[in-house]
């Protein structure tokens, strides 16, 4: 049996580095393939796989801002001040790669959509954790525009059927994360 005091370390200590705190720096393309190998392995009831990747980098992360992001929020904001709407024309930019994670169920005869966004969202964390064992900065973001359908059709979803589970945002990290405020282990956790 693997015993590894130091996984379970990780696990007890890791913290998020926020996508407004990190540098695009560069993803070693290795690292990338095991981080979306490793996010893929998760519990899915019955292989479903009901869940999509997209893996947008390089001049994809640019496209988006200017041709989805920005323009998505100018139209919904348009009193927005110009230095709240600069920050939307280089969201995706903050990170050298961000992946999209589409939870896209499928239809089955006795096991329940609800396991299978379930299994999106184990993708989302698996995902974040990988990428943060490998020594990257990593934060996993629900933002406006993860429930625009815009951005859901550009990224190959389906409106009405498929939903953005989030965006994993992975660069460098340009400063340690500060500890935030944990829960009671006595408020949440209980024993029957």
């Amino acid at each position: 049996m693997l015993r590894d005091p130091k996984i379970i370390e990780f696990l007890q200590t890791r913290r998020s580095v926020t996508a407004k705190t990190m540098a695009p720096g560069k993803v070693d393309p290795m690292h990338l393939e095991q981080i979306l190998a490793a996010g893929i392995r998760v519990p899915d009831h019955g292989a479903l796989k009901p869940w999509r990747l997209v893996v947008i980098t390089g001049e994809a992360r640019r496209r988006l801002d200017e041709t989805v992001i920005h323009p998505e929020f100018k139209a919904a904001n348009p009193a927005a001040k110009p230095e709240v709407s600069a920050i939307e024309q280089s969201r995706l930019q903050r990170a050298d790669v961000v992946i999209a994670v589409l939870a896209s169920p499928v239809e089955h005869p006795s096991i329940n959509k609800w396991e299978m966004y379930l299994s999106a969202g184990a993708v989302c964390t698996t995902l974040l954790y990988a990428a943060q064992s490998l020594g990257y900065a990593a934060q996993w973001l629900t933002e406006w525009y993860a429930y625009n359908d815009s951005m859901l059709e550009i990224l190959g979803g389906r409106v009405g059927h498929d939903r953005i589970a989030g965006f994993i945002y992975i660069g460098e990290k340009i400063k340690k994360p500060i500890e935030r405020t944990r829960p009671d282990p006595a408020v949440v956790i209980s024993r029957l």
